[in-house]
């Protein structure tokens, strides 16, 4: 499997061929969706839906949307953040801002892989730890982080829409 930055074109959009791939899978996960309410129809994700979210993770300094692929084959993606978007907080490690694993591979193993090199790739760069919110009502999300080692550091509302979320930490 490879681990590649998503990387805009001219004028900052995004390339067509891959954002059909990355909407494709998105809508794979709708029951995510349906929890997380990011999108009005979590059944009929749009490829336009996509790119504005897709869009509003990159405004982040520091931020990257990295593609999973494994045999050519789009099988997830992990934004993550440089550091917190909050220039106010004193939080010195990165974040992963959305894991998401194609709904149709889920348990075979990509979710852990992904993350691995996530955590590789920040501490490569000298990072010490790495965080994640994960919504409280994810209760599968919540298992699968603190089984790769993650560990509760607080419960917070989170930045985008003041949802209760569990705030988790993985020393690298």
């Amino acid at each position: 499997m490879i681990l590649l930055p998503l990387a805009p074109v001219e004028d900052g959009a995004l390339p067509g061929p891959v954002l059909s791939e990355i909407a494709t899978l998105y809508a794979t996960n709708h029951a995510f969706f349906e929890l997380s309410g990011d999108f009005p129809d979590p059944g009929r994700i749009t490829v336009e839906q996509v790119a504005a979210a897709l869009a509003d993770e990159l405004a982040h300094e520091g931020a990257e949307v990295l593609l999973a692929r494994s045999a050519g084959r789009l099988v997830g993606l992990a934004a993550t953040l440089a550091q917190h978007p909050d220039p106010a907080s004193d939080d010195p490690d990165p974040w992963i801002g959305l894991l998401l694993i194609d709904a149709t591979a889920h348990r075979e193993g990509y979710g852990r892989a992904v993350v691995a090199m996530v955590e590789d790739r920040f501490r490569a760069a000298g990072r010490t730890g790495v965080r994640i919110a994960v919504l409280d009502a994810n209760e599968k999300g919540l298992a699968f982080w603190q089984s790769q080692g993650y560990v509760t550091l607080r419960h917070a509302a989170d930045r985008a829409a003041g949802r209760p979320c569990t705030v988790l930490r993985k020393a690298l």
